[in-house]
């Protein structure tokens, strides 16, 4: 690296793989204690491992295209800091977008951050494929009806927004001016 250039970020490897030894010590102890559980445990564990196999590869590849094709000021400027309410409703849509699992999401949401969304648009977009994804809504309206599903929809959309606000705020975000645009 020459002289005077940007340093990467430093890694905290060191916490990862403490908390690492921790997890796996927990998980030991629960299998010792309940070992009624160690099959459907491993089980789970293997299934969720294949599935990781097949979907990161292509996860990385987005990943990659999103890095070089989507400029930093596009993102910056449509759901960044001062996108508003146009940033929140932008968010809501791409959360909802995606039928994939969500650890899908939080590569995609890394690299937003990384070119400057906003930590509200960010948790609107994690929040939106977690809990409104359009396959879903269409299933729920044809079990539930469109009163139900209305409903819901319109509730869960205005707590995500005052949730996405509140975890804004505790990041450190603590920005209290309204949005230009609501």
């Amino acid at each position: 690296m020459a002289p005077g250039a940007a340093q990467p970020p430093q890694r905290n490897s060191a916490r990862g793989w403490i908390i690492l030894a921790g997890l796996l010590a927990v998980a030991t102890v629960l299998l010792i204690l309940f070992p009624e559980q160690r099959e459907p445990s491993f089980t789970a564990f293997w299934e969720f491992s294949l599935e990781m196999i097949w979907v990161m590869p292509a996860v990385l590849v987005i990943m990659g295209l999103f890095a070089v094709w989507v400029p930093k000021e596009a993102v910056s400027r449509h759901l960044g800091r001062d996108s508003g309410l146009r940033g929140l409703v932008l968010a809501l849509i791409f959360g909802t977008l995606p039928t994939g699992p969500l650890y899908v999401a939080f590569p995609l949401t890394k690299g937003l951050l990384d070119k400057g969304a906003s930590k509200a648009n960010i948790f609107v977009f994690i929040a939106a494929w977690a809990c409104i994804k359009i396959p879903q809504e269409l299933i729920e309206l044809q079990f539930l009806g469109w009163r139900f599903t209305l409903g819901r929809f319109i509730i869960t959309v205005v707590v995500i927004v005052a949730m996405a606000f509140v975890f804004a705020w505790i990041l450190g975000d603590r920005r209290t001016d309204v949005p230009k645009d609501m």
